[in-house]
């Protein structure tokens, strides 16, 4: 089958399209045809020289796929039935979704919701994935449609699908972004408003800012983060997801004992079977309110994947890039 392979070998990277031969690696593992995958800011990662997040000298990415089933064992995964896969060490410490086909063990499977198509699936994936994880997280928290959210990061993958969801949830999400030319597509996709990187807080000279935001969204971490803990209205959470500036938080406790905010983490990754069920459930109830072509920032074969993992790097992205591994 053809595949998108990324080796390092005595310190050489090389990447690019090629014939592999698929393989089951665990006892429970389930072959399922790839319809369509997507690139994440994972994968990214993964195909850099002396990645700290790839585990394998060589391998073939892609952190997600959907598409049906071919083979099983299992009775309540059967043949037809169509899935999305994603999580576990996928495309990280096993060959992942950039093929025609994949082997992915019963854990790492999900069933689409009939509302779902298996292209919708990758419009949605990971990136998706966390976003409505997230949403879901925030009305734990106790959080009610018509509040206004703020959403980082919102042009990449999951700053657009958590717009989009929240939207369709009934809330006000608040779009900041460093591409302010990207402002009518982002209130096309249901922000009330576009703000820059730079107005999610204020008052630096102080240890908290003016409350802002009931909740927040937060795929970009670092002090980017640290803004929005100090912005927050009393008893506010943000649900984050992601690094793009960095692991470390530099931050203050003062949020968490004078206004009590919550930090919420969210796992795309470990989730369990309960919470992948409620995700996707979840999406599946509001599929029919979301117009999911206008999230496509563009379809990609498997030759083209190595310049997709570099747009994707640069943060170039205006929603997702999708992966067509047999394209027509």
């Amino acid at each position: 089958m053809r595949a998108f392979v990324v080796s390092e070998l005595d310190g050489h990277l090389t990447m690019g399209e090629t014939d592999v031969e698929p393989h089951a690696t665990d006892s429970d593992d389930v072959m399922v045809k790839v319809d369509f995958s997507g690139v994440n800011y994972k994968d990214a990662l993964v195909a850099m020289a002396q990645s700290r997040v790839r585990r394998l000298p060589s391998l073939v990415g892609g952190v997600d796929a959907a598409g049906a089933i071919t083979e099983s064992l299992d009775p309540k995964l059967t043949a037809g039935t169509r899935v999305a896969v994603h999580g576990g060490n996928l495309g990280v410490g096993r060959d992942g979704g950039f093929a025609e086909y994949v082997y992915v063990p019963t854990r790492f499977i999900s069933v689409l919701p009939e509302a779902i198509s298996t292209r919708d699936a990758m419009v949605i994936g990971t990136a998706g994935f966390s976003a409505m994880a997230s949403v879901l997280a925030l009305e734990a928290h106790g959080l009610v449609p018509g509040a206004e959210i703020l959403v980082t990061g919102a042009t990449g993958g999951v700053g657009s699908l958590a717009i989009t969801f929240l939207a369709a949830c009934g809330y006000s999400p608040v779009a900041s972004t460093g591409s302010p030319q990207e402002s009518t597509w982002l209130q096309e996709r249901g922000a009330t408003r576009v703000i820059g990187r730079d107005e999610i807080s204020d008052k630096p000279d102080r240890v908290l800012a003016s409350e802002r935001w009931a909740g927040a969204i937060d795929c970009i971490g670092g002090d980017t983060l640290h803004q929005i803990l100090r912005s927050l209205r009393y008893g506010g959470a943000v649900a984050a997801s992601g690094l793009v500036a960095g692991t470390d938080l530099t931050t203050t406790i003062y949020p968490f004992i004078t206004r009590a905010v919550s930090l919420l983490g969210i796992d795309a990754v470990e989730a369990t079977a309960s919470t992948r069920s409620k995700v996707w459930a979840a999406l599946g109830g509001i599929a029919s309110k979301v117009d999911f072509a206008p999230l496509v920032d563009r379809e990609v074969s498997l030759g083209q994947v190595a310049d997709a993992l570099e747009i994707v790097r640069k943060g170039e992205t205006r929603g997702r890039i999708l992966v067509n591994p047999t394209p027509g």
